[in-house]
């Protein structure tokens, strides 16, 4: 069986040991002689595996038992309406730091639905290359809104602004998990499963309880949290197999030795591709040092027509995903939980093969 390096920022690498296991469930789950993906999201045995995940999620980010986790459809961007929608009450305004694509898309959807916003800080004076360090806390705002990875640019929060009273809002979507974090520290963090999670499909919310309250009675059902976790996450059908899925993943991170474990490995593959980059002049890493993702490593070479080249012939090396956004251009290489550090030793041996001959 042949697997291919996959650098994919997302969908994205899922563990190898989830997948077989997955092949081994697929026709009869537990002796039920039918698959997950064919069976009622009302019965016992798939409330078991919804319920599993919610609680391997609680037990491996020590979420408190003041919060709730939901699971919602329409990924990270019907968040972006979700949460002020949910969340600002009429005539409030919220806060939000900029720091590349997916914020910026947040903050236009935000006001596309007639809410005040304010961008109290932000990067693009520099291309989104950095995370701004100083971030006022506005008293009167109805949260501060960050997200906390840039896949695109190849940013990331490594501390997290302090809001005292004003509810912190995150988009963790492309590195949940990816090391421990204080969840106490959030109102409200959500996440597009597909980077580090699990497959496309499905979006965790955790939300402070007393939140729910908040959520006007007039939204639309699918869009409000409150009704959501009245219901289990299960108002209608919910994507049964992708829930599936993160529960095995779940597991998996359990079995690695939980996120301290998951983390040592990810700043260890990390710091071997960006040692690759900074040693060399032939790559240019476009990011700050201090504002650098665990997630996405995004570097130049020094013409476009080398980048082609080296993206056809990394293909060739069995090392897919490294085409920057297209937005930016580039290279970049999506280095997800589920990524074994023996695809990043791949790649960087190709990058110094590939330097050689063409530097």
């Amino acid at each position: 069986m042949k697997r291919i390096n996959n650098f994919n920022a997302g969908p994205a690498a899922l563990p190898l040991e989830v997948l077989q296991q997955v092949r081994e469930e697929l026709l009869d789950y537990h002796g039920q002689g039918l698959s997950v993906m064919e069976m009622s999201h009302r019965s016992k045995t798939f409330d078991g595996i919804i319920r599993g995940a919610e609680d391997l999620m609680k037990e491996l980010m020590g979420i408190p038992d003041d919060y709730q986790v939901l699971f919602m459809q329409g990924g990270a961007t019907l968040q972006f309406a979700a949460v002020p929608l949910n969340l600002m009450e009429d005539g409030a305004t919220a806060d939000y730091v900029n720091t590349g694509a997916w914020s910026d898309k947040a903050i236009k959807e935000a006001r596309k639905l007639g809410k005040n916003v304010r961008v109290v800080a932000g990067s693009d004076d520099q291309n989104f290359s950095y995370i701004p360090a100083d971030i006022p806390v506005n008293t009167d705002a109805a949260y501060l809104h960050i997200t906390s990875n840039n896949t695109i640019f190849g940013t990331q929060f490594s501390q997290y602004p302090d809001t005292g009273n004003v509810p912190l809002i995150c988009d963790m979507s492309s590195d949940i998990n990816c090391r421990p974090i204080d969840v106490s520290r959030f109102d409200l963090i959500y996440a597009g499963a597909q980077k580090n999670m699990g497959p496309s499909g499905v979006t965790i919310v955790i939300m402070k309880k007393a939140l729910l309250e908040k959520s006007p009675a007039s939204l639309p059902t699918m869009l409000n949290y409150n009704i959501i976790a009245g219901k289990g996450s299960m108002y209608n059908t919910p994507p049964t197999f992708a829930i599936y899925i993160i529960k095995l993943v779940l597991e998996w991170m359990k079995k690695q030795g939980g996120l301290t474990a998951i983390e040592k490995t990810n700043r260890k593959k990390a710091e071997l591709l960006y040692n690759a980059i900074d040693r060399s002049d032939f790559y240019r890493g476009t990011v700050r040092p201090d504002s650098r993702s665990l997630m996405n490593v995004t570097f130049r070479l020094p013409s476009e027509e080398l980048e082609k080249q080296f993206i056809a012939e990394a293909l060739e090396h069995d090392l897919l995903g490294v085409k920057g956004h297209r937005s930016v251009g580039g290279i970049r290489a999506s280095i997800y939980n589920a990524v074994p550090l023996g695809a990043v030793e791949a790649l960087v041996g190709f990058m110094e093969a590939f330097e050689k001959k063409n530097g």
